[in-house]
């Protein structure tokens, strides 16, 4: 009896000495579960049709989050993840990127992206109308896009859909077939036509242009210009934009579908819009419910850099300059002479430059550094650093503001002149015409911006802006992209303003009956008056 109480006892002490341990494997598990997010698995269809590398930056970001807190994602992209391995819950529908340089260079008779700072902004708004059109209509034809479109069962299928707000909303029918709610990722911040896409009335008084190269506090000049403008997109959107997607929607779904929605009805159906803008980058604006400010879902803690750079880096006693114009302008596209002057000026400085140049044999200064591809986020990251020259590029800017160094901006098209101006304005940054450089005034802005310390001490306070929010730009995505999916679309964040026609949205209606009410009792009066009149008699001779 003893040997068996004995036994009893050691056997219980064992497994009190365990209990430790036990409890710390489920404690880690339950947290391990918590991070996964099982509990809130969702099935998402994402689409991204346009083959810009800049633009994948964000919607790639967001995939690989998704997929990161358990759920499972269907990516049709023409900018391929599959080598990154993200695991089961990933499915990919490759496309083949489509090539818009040479339609580019037909509408714009440029050999080059750098050459496109001549190029005007109505020019530039038909190109990305029409290329647009054409990328919609290429990834239709795709096969993999063909089986996802006239696949069976397909409600239930998916949760939600994640599309690119960026001249593709053909892509939205997906959401009509699979009868599921529909979120857009803006990877450009704000534009114009988001007004009245999200219902929200935006003064043209104060709100410029994305295109334009003004800020909110605009001239007579500047506010006629907006006006026009913005209008002219407006109606070319309406007139001609709408009728082009539509027509590839009926050329690809008549077949198929009874009756095939527009390209207005389908976007009626969006839920929400994640945008690539917060403060610094936009002035403040009308916003609805449903539009979610979220720069900087793309930038990641800084990674160790490469050696070679790491070391060219630490060793810059002066500090360094960082020199790119993005994924899509070509620093090698220089001609000779503005190369030549780049290069003089670089020569001149005690800074060491790295410079995002895709031709690694150039002949160089010996404080130059070039490279094909830098990591450029973590470049920025380095306390050496002092300077940034860039296009002005959304995701560039919001790096920069990010990591707190200050901007030489030299904008080549598109939104550039905005973030470039709206830099000006808040003192984080020059802005450089790449057209009329000199060595002069390239010097001469260099060493303003790195040995007058106020603009380091505005972007210092440009980047606490930025940071000083609730959540983080990828938690703020989250949130919205599951408050969307548990609240099955959640109608109550949309406003009525989406179902208006535009003349109604704009009040057209009411200033055509307020013009009828005020000239109609003048018409009528002035046909009494001449009717009252006495006619003159002719003079007899």
């Amino acid at each position: 009896m003893l040997c068996l109480t004995s036994g009893y006892f050691a056997s219980n002490t064992n497994a009190l000495k365990q209990l430790p341990s036990i409890l710390h494997i489920l404690l880690l598990s339950v947290v391990t579960l918590l991070q996964l997010d099982l509990g809130y698995s969702h099935r998402i269809l994402a689409t991204f049709f346009f083959p810009a590398r800049s633009h994948s930056m964000i919607t790639n970001a967001i995939i690989r989050e998704l997929v990161k807190r358990g759920h499972e994602v269907t990516f049709i992209t023409s900018m391929s993840m599959a080598k990154e391995n993200l695991g089961p819950n990933y499915k990919e529908i490759p496309i083949p990127p489509y090539e818009i340089w040479p339609e580019i260079q037909e509408l714009t008779k440029r050999n080059s992206v750098l050459e496109m700072t001549d190029v005007d902004n109505l020019t530039f708004l038909r190109m990305v109308n029409l290329l647009g059109v054409a990328t919609t209509d290429f990834a239709f034809e795709q096969p993999g896009v063909k089986e996802l479109i006239h696949a069976k069962d397909k409600v239930g299928k998916y949760d939600l859909l994640l599309a690119e707000q960026f001249f593709n909303e053909g892509a939205l029918i997906l959401g009509h077939l699979y009868q599921i709610p529909i979120i857009t990722i803006a990877t450009f911040g704000f534009a114009n036509y988001l007004s009245q896409l999200f219902g929200v009335v935006s003064p043209w008084s104060y709100v410029p242009h994305v295109y334009l190269p003004y800020t909110d506090k605009m001239t007579l000049w500047e506010r006629i210009h907006n006006v026009a403008f913005s209008g002219f997109e407006d109606l070319l959107r309406e007139f001609s934009y709408y009728p082009r997607q539509d027509a590839i929607l009926q050329k690809h779904f008549s077949k198929s579908l009874d009756r095939v929605p527009t390209i207005k009805e389908l976007e009626r159906n969006i839920s929400a819009v994640l945008l690539n803008s917060h403060v610094p980058l936009f002035s403040p604006r009308p916003l609805s419910y449903n539009m979610i400010q979220c720069a900087g879902l793309h930038i990641l803690p800084p990674k160790a850099l490469p050696e070679e750079i790491k070391q060219f880096l630490d060793e810059a006693t002066h500090g360094a300059i960082y020199f790119s114009l993005g994924s899509q302008v070509r620093s090698a596209e220089m001609p000779p002479e503005k190369l030549k002057i780049f290069l003089d000026v670089f020569s001149s400085l005690q800074q060491r430059v790295l410079w995002k140049f895709e031709n690694e044999s150039v002949k160089l200064p010996p404080n130059v550094k070039v490279k094909s591809w830098l990591p450029q986020a973590d470049i920025l990251a380095h306390p050496n650093v002092k300077v940034f020259i860039g296009h002005g590029g959304a995701n560039g800017v919001i790096e920069a503001i990010h990591y707190g160094v200050p901007m030489l901006g030299m904008a080549v098209y598109s939104d550039q002149y905005h973030h470039v101006n709206q830099g000006k304005k808040a003192g984080y940054l020059l802005g450089l015409d790449y057209r009329t450089v000199t060595e002069e005034e390239l010097k001469g802005l260099l060493l303003e911006l790195i040995e007058n310390p106020k603009y380091k001490n505005n972007m210092k306070q440009a980047s606490k802006v930025f940071r000083d929010r609730p959540l983080n730009a990828m938690d703020t995505a989250m949130y919205w992209i599951n408050y969307v999916i548990e609240h099955r679309g959640a109608p109550h964040i949309v406003s009525a303003g989406v179902q208006l026609p535009w003349y109604q949205f704009y009040l057209l209606d009411i200033v055509g009956l307020a013009l009828v009410l005020i000239l109609l009792p003048l018409l009528l009066l002035a046909l009494v008056c001449r009717r009252r009149s006495p006619e003159k008699k002719p003079k007899q001779e």
